[in-house]
């Protein structure tokens, strides 16, 4: 390991323990992405399994988190969901991130027409209720989980064309750049290879910020019957099936699977503000 690639993990380390929230959104993100992946062969209990003999059974030794309306043991329902939420949500964020950052990248740095017509277009775009417009494109293609990870890169691309755009028009006339124009570099290799790696940090920190956003959407799509389908296990529809049961007492049924969104965007909103700790220099001076 050379010598830069040491200290450069050295001041990552510093950096990440120096700050409690850091190594606490850096261990609970862990603890989710764990769960992520193991919970579909450790829950006690098959989450799709249903016995009306359980039926609205709250917290107990057997069933942590109680049973819903059909017997269904919310905590294996709880714990399988976080893959499909996490799913949707990384999905939708690369998606958006990667096509808006090369779309406001370019428009930034060549300016001229589709400078101006892009902005104006995504300007229009944040004018309209981005939720709105994601409820109106699942409706239109079909509550399918493609189809929801389509609508929530869609709403999440003016984040990135907007923030590559004046990344670029900033970085664009920089010396290193016209040091590799002098050099012989076109334009395509300038911006590949020099600004759009430079321009990484302040993507990698809005898309963990846009994690917690697009589980919400999700979420939100699914509470209202247009993202995922029952009885597929997702936090949205679990959170929705307990609301008509909160008057009546049961109320573990909506609130064990809000605290694991509550908890998640929680997360990743932490996160955002680590991943600046790290990637941003004057956080490290």
């Amino acid at each position: 390991m050379s010598s830069a690639i040491k200290e450069r993990f050295e001041s990552i380390r510093y950096t990440v323990a120096s700050n409690p929230l850091n190594l606490l959104a850096f261990g609970l993100f862990t603890l989710i992405v764990l769960v992520a992946v193991f919970a579909p062969s450790l829950v006690p209990h098959d989450p799709l399994k249903t016995n009306s003999q359980f039926a609205l059974q709250g917290p107990s030794a057997t069933f942590w988190f109680g049973t819903d309306q059909l017997g269904r043991d919310i905590f294996s329902r709880v714990m399988v969901a976080t893959r499909l939420d996490l799913l949707i949500a990384f999905g939708a964020v690369i998606l958006s991130c990667v096509v808006g950052s090369l779309i406001g990248a370019m428009i930034g740095y060549w300016g001229g027409f589709w400078d101006g017509a892009v902005s104006r277009m995504v300007d229009v775009l944040m004018a309209f209720p981005l939720f709105v417009l994601a409820m109106a494109m699942v409706a239109a293609l079909g509550n399918t989980v493609a189809n929801v990870v389509y609508a929530t890169a869609v709403v999440n691309l003016p984040f990135y064309i907007r923030l590559a755009r004046s990344e670029m028009r900033v970085r664009r006339g920089l010396g290193y750049v016209e040091a590799a124009r002098v050099g012989g570099s076109g334009d395509w290799r300038i911006l590949t290879r020099f600004l759009l790696p430079n321009m990484a940090a302040p993507l990698v920190i809005q898309a963990s910020v846009n994690l917690g956003w697009a589980v919400l959407n999700a979420a939100g799509l699914s509470f209202l019957g247009l993202g995922v389908r029952p009885p597929t296990p997702e936090w949205g529809i679990m959170v929705a099936d307990g609301a008509r049961y909160i008057a009546s007492g049961q109320w573990w049924i909506a609130a064990f699977p809000g605290l694991a969104l509550m908890l998640t965007v929680f997360v990743f909103n932490l996160m955002g503000d680590a991943l600046r700790d790290i990637l941003d220099p004057r956080m490290r001076t």
